[in-house]
């Protein structure tokens, strides 16, 4: 068996792995128990224009996929198709793991949209230590993994960017309300941990 059959066997397996990480991860927003919700306080509609940007994202990653299938992400180069494969999976499985920690600590203040709740509290123990927005740098992880496995590299680097300009939206709309509802609690909270990737201060 020759590199190239290699890299497409591994990039096979990654994209079942993948696939599978996919539905575990939808799983973990769609069929998690409902807390008993709680009345909003305050709210940022603007929110929902990063969501939108967030969604395109992986619009792009999932829909324009590379031809022939299952070929390397970057034309060629096989072994390092195979690494990035095997690193595509990694990624994902830490994505769900780091989604799943995130909706656990924030339990009834998880929401779609920007809010605060009634007796909202400023959650900074768990993962929250790693990343003040462990859910989104779960769902930058994700789209990194899909693209990795199905995409084409220009269109996956574009996803990204008009991804974390989305995100950008909503982390902005966030800590404002954290930011006016606990002051310098917050601020010292965000002093001391990365907003979207670990170990960097963005």
């Amino acid at each position: 068996m020759n590199v190239e059959q290699i890299s497409y066997y591994v990039g096979a397996a990654a994209f079942g792995a993948v696939s599978v990480l996919w539905f575990i991860f939808a799983g973990i927003f769609l069929l998690r128990k409902k807390p008993e919700t709680s009345p909003d306080k305050v709210h940022a509609p603007r929110s929902w224009a990063g969501f939108i940007l967030q969604s395109a994202g992986f619009g792009l990653v999932s829909a324009l996929r590379r031809a022939p299938f299952l070929s390397p992400l970057i034309d060629d180069l096989y072994v390092l198709n195979i690494v990035l494969q095997v690193l595509a999976v990694i990624l994902a499985a830490g994505s769900v793991w780091l989604a799943m920690s995130a909706i656990r600590e924030l339990g009834k203040q998880w929401s779609l949209q920007a809010r605060l709740i009634e007796d909202h509290k400023l959650i900074t123990g768990g993962v929250y230590q790693i990343v003040r927005h462990p859910i989104y740098t779960a769902m930058l992880g994700m789209l990194i993994a899909t693209g990795i496995v199905v995409s084409h590299w220009i269109i996956l680097l574009i996803a990204v960017a008009v991804f974390i300009i989305g995100t950008k939206i909503r982390t902005v709309s966030e800590e404002k309300l954290l930011r006016e509802a606990f002051g310098g609690k917050f601020d010292d909270f965000a002093a001391k941990v990365p907003g979207l990737i670990p170990f960097l201060k963005i």
